[in-house]
């Protein structure tokens, strides 16, 4: 059980970064990249979103920094550290 917990933080720690990454690109509409980033999106959101209610996108000169994966990530690292060593 240990290590499927162990394995599940690790992938979902690449699906963050992935979201992440396909968020600095514009998507089509229709394209392969749109479905794919709907997918990170729709299992990223649930626990993203919570966070961000807590803890609002930070303005920065007209964007704003969101810094809920970082906290998801940073929790998932102490997950990791705390089960998986």
């Amino acid at each position: 059980m240990r290590i499927l917990l162990c394995r599940a933080a690790e992938a979902y720690l690449f699906v963050i970064l992935a979201r992440i990454v396909i968020s600095w690109f514009p998507v089509s509409p229709g394209s392969v990249m749109a479905s794919v980033y709907s997918f990170l999106y729709a299992i990223t959101e649930p626990v993203l979103a919570p966070i961000r209610r807590i803890i609002p996108p930070t303005g920065m000169g007209g964007m704003g920094l969101d810094w809920s994966p970082m906290i998801v990530t940073f929790g998932l690292f102490l997950l990791e550290r705390a089960v998986c060593t």
